[in-house]
Formats: structure tokens, C-alpha cells, sequence
């Protein structure tokens, strides 16, 4: 049994529609349980190490949309296999060098536990370190939607920024969105199940419609 199935034995990785595993953990603001944050939606990501070049600018990054992301009543994790006393000096170092004061807690991890159970150590990390990975988890603590990022390339924060935007709109609207959507972009209306329903489609004035199964809304 190599590293990674010891890291997994006992735990079914989360997968997009299930619920979000619970954890207690330590962090950078004392000890949180993801029970803490229901009724809020939370951004949870994992970074390789602290005090290396790449994690430094996405911390960096995810701060500059921090308050744009708790308008939409979400909040961020973040998260490593360091300990509380090193996510301590990262982020003093980071107030320091960048001019960035980092406001949402940082998991130490050291145990690996929370890491385990939602599938973030990889094999090109040896077991040493976790992915840069992220799980969206809605208001009921449901696995909405997950990104794995090779430990050699930083994220694309606005892309997540918008995903989070992109569900929530789904989830207000009955909508889905198309590729590239961006708010205040025209959803796309669920397709039609019989043929009178394509038919009415078509004829419904309140619908942009290529086909009859390609039709768009105004999203107000």
C-alpha cells in the first residue's frame, strides 16, 4: 500500500453534490468546526507549503477578493500541513512585505486529518504536502464544486470568485450559465421535456432562443 492509499484508507473523497465533511481544526484564528459556518458558504483550499513564492501570491490574491466574496455571504479556509506558529509568521511576513493583512483563519494541518478527508494530498507530493485544491461548500454544507491545481501552478482566483457568483445565481434563478458567464450575463433555461414544452419555448417571448433546446434569459 503506497502513501496516498494509507493517506485515503477509511474515507470516500467528497465528490460534488454530498456533504462536506465536518472537521475540527486548529487555525490562525483559534479552533473552528466547518459546523461554525452553516448558513454561510465557504471557499475551503489547500496550499503546499507556507513561505513559498507561489502560495504567497495567492494568499495575496485571495485577500484582494475577500470582502467581495463575504458580500455574497461566502468565507474562506484556507489551508496546510504547517503548523499554527508558521501560518503565524507567513502572515506577519506577507503584513510586512505586502502590505496585505490576511483575514480569514489558515488550518494547521498538521495531522493531516482534514487534508485526508477531503482528498488533498497528492501523489507528486509525497505525502509532505497538500495540492492547491478547492472546495466550494454552500450555506447546507453541501460539496458544490471542487478544483485541483498541479502544486507548479497558482489559481486563478477570479475564476473562483466567479464560480462562487455562478452557483449562487443557479441556485437563486433555476438557471444554469454558459461558458464564460459573467454577472450580468443572460442565464440558460433548463431544456424543454416534451415536445409541447419545445414547441412553447420557441414561442415564449421572455426567451432568447437559438433552438429549441439552446434558449437564454434576463437575469434580474
Amino acid at each position: 500500500m503506497d502513501h496516498l492509499e494509507q493517506a485515503t484508507q477509511g474515507y470516500s473523497l467528497p465528490r460534488i453534490g454530498e456533504k462536506a465533511p465536518d472537521f475540527t481544526a486548529k487555525t490562525t484564528h483559534g479552533d473552528i468546526s466547518l459546523q461554525d459556518y452553516k448558513g454561510r458558504w465557504v471557499v475551503l483550499f489547500s496550499h503546499p507549503a507556507d513561505f513559498t513564492p507561489v502560495c504567497t501570491s495567492e494568499f495575496v490574491a485571495f485577500q484582494e477578493v475577500y470582502d467581495r466574496l463575504r458580500d455574497m455571504n461566502t468565507e474562506l479556509i484556507g489551508l496546510s500541513i504547517d503548523s499554527v506558529s508558521s501560518h503565524i509568521a507567513w502572515v506577519r511576513n506577507m503584513e510586512e512585505n505586502f502590505n496585505t493583512t490576511i483575514e480569514f483563519p489558515i488550518i494547521a494541518d498538521l495531522n493531516q486529518k482534514v487534508a485526508t478527508k477531503y482528498g488533498m494530498i497528492m501523489p507528486e507530493s509525497d505525502g509532505t504536502e497538500t495540492s492547491r485544491a478547492v472546495f466550494v461548500i454552500d450555506d447546507n454544507q453541501t460539496i458544490r464544486a471542487l478544483i485541483y491545481y498541479p502544486l507548479s501552478t497558482g489559481r486563478n482566483i477570479e475564476e473562483i470568485v466567479r464560480l462562487v457568483k455562478a452557483l449562487r445565481t443557479t441556485d437563486e434563478h433555476g438557471v444554469s450559465t454558459p461558458a464564460n458567464w459573467q454577472p450580468g450575463d443572460k442565464g440558460i433555461v433548463k431544456p424543454p421535456q416534451t415536445k409541447a414544452e419545445a414547441n412553447e419555448r420557441m414561442n415564449n417571448r421572455e426567451y432568447e432562443c437559438v433552438d429549441w433546446y439552446y434558449c437564454k434569459k434576463e437575469i434580474n
